[in-house]
């Protein structure tokens, strides 16, 4: 017995390629380099069905998980005018900053799509066991920079073409006329550009979670041969 205990592990060396999942890793018998490949496969479906979503007609607006509302810091402005009658100049701002995150969504999708593609295969080989948003968690950590220089012009050129910017400083200068209320004017820009990359963020995890778990979301052999052996 003990001369197969000490010949076994030399056995498996020489007998598995290097690179290799083996039995018991998950899933078996995947070479490393598709597991990069169903990784990054499986967050560009993520990225574009997210990005189809939220840049259709109340993408955002519709969607409460993801809806732009007033920062916190403001609500005390949306309170004060909504007593005094004005609560429709709060209702197009808001309005006019989720239309200007759907019209981002659109065209700021391929920037997104190029981050994925930068993703490592020691990077994919450690996602693919961790748990149902591993992709979008890491994604989420490593691009956000890159992703908010390249979404903020964008941001603010649709939040002029809605209105938002125009609605957003009526909010404030009308608010901010009112006697003794202490003065609040956040940067509308960055605002709305961080909460459309956080509705962004939040569907791509919905679409890694069904691909890791759903068959019918397996939408190419690929993405079937790393995530239907789960």
């Amino acid at each position: 017995m003990k001369w197969l205990l000490l010949i076994l592990p030399l056995c498996l060396r020489i007998g598995i390629p290097s690179g290799t999942r083996i039995a018991g890793d998950f899933p078996a018998a995947i070479p490393d380099s598709l597991v990069a490949r169903g990784l990054r496969q499986a967050l560009e479906v993520g990225a574009e069905n997210a990005s189809r979503q939220l840049s259709a007609e109340n993408g955002y607006y519709g969607n409460p998980a993801v809806k732009i509302l007033l920062p916190p810091e403001a609500a005390k402005v949306e309170i004060t005018l909504s007593r005094m009658g004005m609560g429709s100049l709060v209702d197009h701002a808001v309005l006019a900053m989720n239309r200007a995150a759907e019209q981002a969504a659109k065209s700021a999708a391929p920037i997104f799509l190029q981050a994925i593609r930068r993703m490592q295969i020691s990077d994919a080989v450690h996602i693919l066991t961790g748990g149902p948003h591993a992709a979008t968690d890491y994604l989420q950590k490593t691009t956000t920079p890159a992703l908010t220089a390249a979404f903020h012009p964008v941001i603010d050129s649709c939040l002029e073409k809605t209105g938002a910017t125009r609605y957003w400083t009526q909010v404030f200068s009308t608010y901010n006329r009112i006697p003794f209320t202490r003065k609040v004017n956040p940067n509308l820009g960055v605002y709305v550009t961080e909460k459309a990359l956080d509705g962004l963020f939040y569907n791509i995890g919905l679409e890694e979670q069904k691909i890791r778990m759903d068959p019918a979301a397996q939408v190419s052999s690929l993405l079937r041969t790393v995530f239907g052996n789960r």
